[in-house]
């Protein structure tokens, strides 16, 4: 194991959803490893959840004791961090990363609260950490089958590969130029060099831009190792093999589609913008978004069509803000 391991910070965010919390709490309490920090983003503020903080903080303490001194001179090894507005996922993991970079942490191990931790978990994740700076860990669906995820992102488009394959082969890993925030393990050194993720996603395409960034940098890799199990069932069309087409809601659909004004943004400060191919990148993602209304979330179909266009022409007003930059570097 290598010697950052020693300051490796769980990112946790949560919101509203204490039952899972809760689990994903109690299966930390089982790693084989001791995190050095756990970082709770509580994006509801609620004094339910900074009860259950505290409470688990005690259990840590009591199963692994208190940490290495951090940068404010404590020794507590759960840090509990209350929002004062709801930033989703995005404006929770970018607060989340912060505090953890800011503590001193050498690697990151964020995810929502929807999951749970594999006991080996964090060791699996080490054994990489000579070798790449970004790793994406295997996960089980939360029926305990695997959960494929498209490792895969295809700039021109904006879009991830479909057709992707799911074998890993003898190495056990597969180069991949994205992440997702559900598992996902980097350095600070990537932090350094491409800054916290960016909070004005609020949700959806956040972890694909950071982890497209991140690969300016570095190689990023997922990797065969089962660290963690999805805990949530989620209705979904399966498609065949693997691959399915889960539920989502109105929200997600309105910014799916407002957010690729902003990658359409940062590809255009790294140079990979094209934009025919975008913009047939986004038709794409249209047309899978009407098939998952009407193949998945039937009911929505009425209330989902209008929260695609108007996140579409939320879209073309991103293009064309002058007051856009994107997330500074760190170091």
């Amino acid at each position: 194991m290598t010697q950052d391991l020693s300051k490796a910070a769980i990112v946790v965010v949560t919101y509203k959803r204490q039952e899972l919390l809760a689990n994903l709490f109690d299966s930390i309490l089982q790693l084989t490893q001791a995190p050095w920090r756990i970082v709770v983003v509580d994006n509801e503020n609620s004094a339910e959840t900074r009860i259950m903080v505290e409470q688990f903080s005690a259990r840590a303490t009591g199963r692994w004791g208190k940490t290495i001194i951090d940068a404010d001179g404590k020794q507590e090894r759960v840090v509990y961090v209350p929002q004062q507005r709801n930033g989703g996922g995005a404006g929770g993991f970018s607060a989340g990363v912060k505090k953890a970079y800011e503590l001193g942490a050498n690697w990151f191990w964020v995810m929502d609260d929807d999951v749970a931790v594999e006991p080996k978990g964090l060791e699996l994740l080490a054994k990489w950490t000579d070798r790449y700076q970004v790793i994406q860990g295997a996960r089980l669906d939360y029926d305990g089958g695997p959960f494929y995820w498209q490792y895969r992102f295809i700039t021109s488009l904006g879009i991830p590969d479909p057709v992707a394959p799911s074998a890993f082969g003898p190495s056990g890993r597969k180069a991949m130029n994205t992440m997702c925030f559900e598992g996902a393990f980097f350095s600070r050194k990537v932090v350094e060099e491409i800054g916290l993720p960016d909070p004005r996603f609020f949700i959806y395409w956040d972890d694909t831009m950071y982890g497209y960034l991140a690969s300016k940098v570095t190689q990023p890799v997922a990797v065969s190792d089962v660290v963690m199990r999805r805990t949530r069932p989620i209705a979904n069309w399966d498609m065949g093999g693997l691959r399915q087409l889960n539920s989502t809601s109105d929200m997600n659909r309105y910014h799916i589609m407002r957010n690729r004004g902003y990658m359409a943004r940062y590809f255009m400060a790294h140079g990979d913008y094209r934009p025919a191919m975008f913009a047939l990148g986004t038709a794409a993602t249209a047309v899978k978004e009407l098939i998952r209304l009407v193949a998945v979330d039937r009911k929505s179909l009425f209330s989902g069509v209008p929260q695609l266009v108007r996140g579409w022409l939320d879209s073309r007003k991103l293009l064309h803000d002058p007051d856009w930059k994107p997330m500074p570097p760190l170091k």
